[in-house]
């Protein structure tokens, strides 16, 4: 892989973020920009659906920061992140196989022809999107409504 030379100011930002940033017309250009912004929306996504499942089943548990060594989940999701352990879990769970996810546009889960979740985590996750995707939709989240079709 060879090295673009970045102007200091694109250097001195992309040390700071834990995406890497990809100039247009280097390896990976604009389409690799638009995937990097997808995988950042579908993990926001993501924890959003399991902090609101994690508050409407989990209240009274424990709860802890989310820290992976994967992903900086507090600039993913914009604040910390506090979880009980089995919501930390499944999140840890689900934001790598969705970084890993091989396909390209990537479908949805319940569409995609070869499964990455295994059984009781598909089981999981599929509880938490029909009681967060409803509770976000009743509290006036509209936006989520719309991923469901685009």
């Amino acid at each position: 892989m060879t090295r673009v030379a970045l102007p200091r100011s694109v250097e001195a930002e992309s040390a700071t973020l834990s995406t890497p940033v990809v100039p247009p017309g280097a390896a990976g250009g604009v389409g690799a920009e638009r995937r990097g912004r997808k995988l950042r929306r579908d993990l926001k996504l993501l924890a959003t659906f399991i902090r609101v499942y994690c508050d409407g089943h989990h209240r009274t548990a424990p709860r802890e920061v989310v820290r992976l060594k994967t992903h900086d989940v507090t600039e993913i999701y914009g604040r910390p992140l506090e979880l009980c352990s089995a919501c930390r879990k499944l999140l840890t769970h689900a934001f790598v196989k969705r970084t890993a996810c091989p396909l390209d546009p990537k479908p949805m889960c319940k569409k995609c022809p070869q499964h990455c979740y295994g059984s009781p985590y598909r089981a999981q996750i599929r509880e938490v999107m029909r009681y967060a995707g409803r509770k976000l939709v009743l509290r006036g989240r509209l936006d989520y409504l719309l991923h469901l079709f685009f």
